[in-house]
């Protein structure tokens, strides 16, 4: 495996979580990338998030992915529903599907926000260590 994309809708916060985990616990030859079926921007919260367990993601930029670079990835993690959908030119052996929700779709106070954006990314993380697990790569 020498290229990995994790998609969601907006690239703003789930797929970011993801790229930013998988670059600090995966093998350094995986190329590692994030992109949405949009670009939504990075999300203040996901930086925090991220930032707060030591990994900064400050530097990403939200990216929109077209039909054509799909193909030139070996796995496609998509971590929405509304991305797996909008993208049916996904090869069913080169795909993985992890339906996490959307921690920008939250309505609370800044301090439920927070807490909300902290459970998503600990969900992500628990799928990445499952996957480095399963998958064998150290």
């Amino acid at each position: 495996m020498k290229k990995i994309l994790f998609l969601c809708t907006g690239n703003s916060c789930r797929s970011q979580m993801a790229e930013g985990f998988a670059k600090n616990m995966l093998p350094q030859n995986i190329n590692i990338k994030s992109a949405g079926t949009e670009a939504h921007g990075l999300n203040p919260y996901t930086i925090d998030t991220m930032k707060k367990i030591g990994i900064d993601i400050s530097h990403h930029k939200s990216k929109k992915i077209n039909d054509n670079d799909i193909n030139d990835f070996d796995l496609v993690i998509t971590l929405c529903g509304d991305a797996k959908d909008k993208c049916p030119i996904l090869n069913i052996n080169k795909h993985i599907h992890w339906d996490i929700p959307d921690p920008a779709n939250f309505k609370g106070n800044k301090l439920e926000t927070k807490q909300k954006y902290s459970e998503v990314r600990e969900l992500i993380l628990r799928k990445i260590k499952r996957f480095k697990k399963e998958e064998k790569l150290s």
